[in-house]
């Protein structure tokens, strides 16, 4: 996703808003916030206790997607298309988002049951 967004590889997944006008240099910003994306999940894999965080980065960016798929901003950049799209590749970092919630706390009760 960084590599994408720094140099301007415009595909779904990698760019959630692939099709919409923007400016390269939103696009380097992005990049550069996605590292730390990446050092807080690294982290988090090397460090149960930085889990949570990581968690609830990803909780964030889902409530963050959904405020800009709902928003007036993104429909008059649209020209009437749908924002279907945005909602599919949002849910599915949602699922993602759930996925990780479900296994730290079956994560957390088989510690807890080893002790």
């Amino acid at each position: 996703m960084a590599v994408a967004h720094f140099f301007g590889l415009k595909c779904p997944l990698l760019f959630v808003y692939y099709d919409v006008p923007f400016y390269a240099y939103q696009d380097k910003i992005i990049s550069f916030a996605v590292v730390a994306y990446i050092c807080l999940f690294v982290n988090a894999a090397l460090d149960r206790s930085a889990v949570p965080a990581a968690i609830v980065a990803l909780g964030v960016t889902v409530l963050g997607l959904s405020a800009v798929n709902s928003s007036d901003a993104l429909e008059a950049v649209l020209d009437g298309r749908s924002t279907i799209v945005y909602w599919v590749q949002t849910g599915l970092i949602a699922l993602y988002f759930i996925l990780l919630v479900v296994l730290h706390a079956a994560g957390k009760r088989v510690s807890q049951s080893d002790e």
